[in-house]
């Protein structure tokens, strides 16, 4: 399980992971992890409400990848839904696919820190202006502390690398995507860049 994560909401957590995961070899699996402001389902374009914990619901525009929604939630309190969170990730580890990428909760809370520990390793998103880019760091510094590796970074709405981004990070830039007028994910630059991410996480056996 590759976890998507980021320091701050709309920092493109959720596009990484769909345009990832289009752009990977073989089936893919990917999962909202997020249950306070869940939009995987939205942006893929399913439902909201999944057939079951193991069983998603296939992307309309890509028969190889199989969306999981995030499940409704309950009246329990913060720590008893990061465990249910954490328990359903393991259900899903059972799930066969070539991949499974995780769309993580954004912060450093508990509802953060579940999927992270989960996962086998994580690639954080942000794009490339100061704040979300602080925000990063710490997400990187909860995945260390959780003993979750960080493979990589990837630049969102960004052409270049700014100097400096990988030192302060802690971890290679990936790569960039460039800025696009919704769908995002319809601009073959846009699709180019993550079909090139996908590309490296491949050949360096990260998936």
């Amino acid at each position: 399980m590759l976890a998507i994560a980021g320091g701050k909401g709309g920092c493109g957590k959720t596009t990484t992971t769909l345009g990832l995961a289009a752009a990977l070899d073989g089936a893919t699996a990917v999962v909202d992890a997020d249950t306070d402001m869940p939009n995987l389902h939205a942006l893929a374009g399913v439902p909201r409400d999944a057939p079951s914990d193991r069983r998603g619901h296939p992307h309309p525009d890509d028969e190889s990848v199989t969306v999981y929604p995030a499940p409704p939630t309950g009246d329990e309190g913060r720590e008893a839904r990061s465990r249910d969170a954490e328990a359903r990730l393991r259900r899903l580890r059972d799930v066969p696919t070539e991949a499974t990428l995780l769309d993580c909760p954004a912060g450093a809370g508990p509802d953060a820190a579940a999927p992270l520990r989960e996962a086998d390793a994580a690639l954080v998103v942000t794009p490339p202006c100061a704040p979300a880019l602080r925000d990063t760091v710490k997400t990187v510094a909860m995945a260390d502390a959780l003993g979750t590796r960080v493979v990589g970074a990837v630049l969102v709405r960004s052409r270049v690398v700014p100097s400096g981004v990988e030192s302060l990070l802690g971890c290679s830039v990936l790569g960039t995507v460039p800025p696009a007028d919704p769908p995002v994910l319809d601009a073959d630059a846009v699709r180019r860049a993550y079909r090139n991410v996908a590309e490296k996480l491949q050949a360096s056996k990260e998936l």
